[in-house]
């Protein structure tokens, strides 16, 4: 639900980077009384103003006079991931609320690091895991915190998509792991989010890691160029309970190059009974879920979300609501002061086991997440 808050002004925002910024976070930003539009970033001059032509919005390409504006309060930095964490950290430096696309930036240390810089400044910093903003997610999570289904035994996340499994797909920042590319920053960023905010923190964790796409056509070169970014990962890790200090084994499955692959699909399996929350739509994560549980001696049964959890609007774009949503969430938190979840602790979280796996996967050791 996007509550406006009582007199005080909307919150001036400025969205660097176009793709997701553009067709995601800016007509979710137009529908949200709480905040504006004011601004556009992006280093390319000729698709800038292409991208404010259509959106009748000023545009920078130079950085530093975007971050000296008077109109702009805060900045949703939706880039590719490798020039997040300086823009971040220069936004932060001018004392600019921020909204994070994911991965937040190439390491943990980096997240650490923003999120201190944002402590000292007394700054908004949101990230968007907007799975925690889908209604039957955050369903999923009252039937979790019910005790609906018992203490877990077991946890299966499989996130099996095909957008890469196409060959002749060329080479982009996706195909770098120096930039930030491959599905664990795609997919297992969000995976692991989810799985620490229904289930709890990952204590243990080992991984393999695989490319099997070893080569895609530079566009600038016309020459096959080697990917270095891994296109499947699996990795078995223990999950500690959110109320005690029990363990549950959980074994998380990514991939980006499964021809008709089975989609998004998480199974808990308690002491009482069963949640699976799943989709097998390759394209929009919120028409396509549905919820199942199972408590003792009975059969699954869908489950619909409350009626307090359900979008006050919509879009053909399933990705503008849970977005709309998390920005509301970041609007108050500016307006209030109180601290922003999922914010940059949630994102340091995700990022150290993103940073832990591929340890893992290089050593061949199962590691422990401090």
């Amino acid at each position: 639900m996007t509550t406006t808050s009582s007199n005080l002004p909307p919150v001036k925002v400025a969205i660097a980077g176009l793709g997701f910024g553009e067709s995601v976070h800016l007509p979710a930003l137009i529908a949200n009384p709480n905040l504006e539009p004011t601004a556009i970033w992006h280093p390319n001059q000729e698709k800038l103003n292409k991208a404010c032509i259509n959106n009748n919005l000023k545009g920078y390409s130079n950085w530093n006079e975007l971050l000296e504006s008077p109109k702009v309060d805060a900045i949703i930095i939706a880039t590719p991931p490798e020039p997040r964490f300086e823009l971040a950290k220069q936004a932060l430096e001018a004392k600019k609320h921020l909204l994070l696309e994911k991965p937040v930036a190439i390491n943990f240390n980096q997240v650490a690091e923003l999120r201190g810089i944002a402590l000292n400044n007394n700054l908004s910093v949101a990230v968007d895991f907007e799975y925690r903003a889908v209604p039957l997610f955050m369903q999923a999570k009252r039937i979790l915190s019910r005790g609906v289904i018992g203490e877990p035994w077991l946890i299966r996340l499989d996130w099996l998509m095909s957008s890469r499994a196409n060959k002749s797909r060329p080479w982009d920042w996706y195909s770098s792991k120096d930039k930030g590319g491959g599905v664990i920053g795609a997919l297992g960023t969000h995976a692991f989010d989810i799985l620490h905010w229904l289930c709890g923190p990952t204590k243990c964790i080992s991984a393999q890691l695989c490319t099997s796409i070893k080569e895609r056509m530079d566009p600038v070169s016309g020459n096959l160029k080697a990917v270095t970014s891994e296109d499947i990962c699996l990795s078995h890790m223990e999950i500690s309970s959110l109320d005690s200090q029990k363990t549950t084994p959980a074994q998380v499955t990514l991939s980006a190059v499964t021809k008709n692959g089975r989609g998004c699909w998480i199974e808990i399996y308690g002491s009482k009974g069963t949640l699976i929350l799943g989709s097998d739509n390759q394209k929009d994560y919120v028409h396509g879920f549905g919820l199942w549980i199972s408590d003792e001696n009975q059969q699954l049964r869908n489950i619909t979300s409350d009626e307090d959890l359900a979008f006050s609007s919509t879009w053909s774009d399933g990705r503008i609501a849970p977005v709309a949503r998390l920005q509301n969430w970041w609007a108050n938190s500016i307006h209030t002061g109180r601290p922003i979840i999922p914010g940059l602790a949630e994102g340091l979280a995700s990022q150290k086991v993103c940073d832990y796996l591929r340890e893992s996967a290089s050593s061949g050791q199962k590691l422990t997440v401090g």
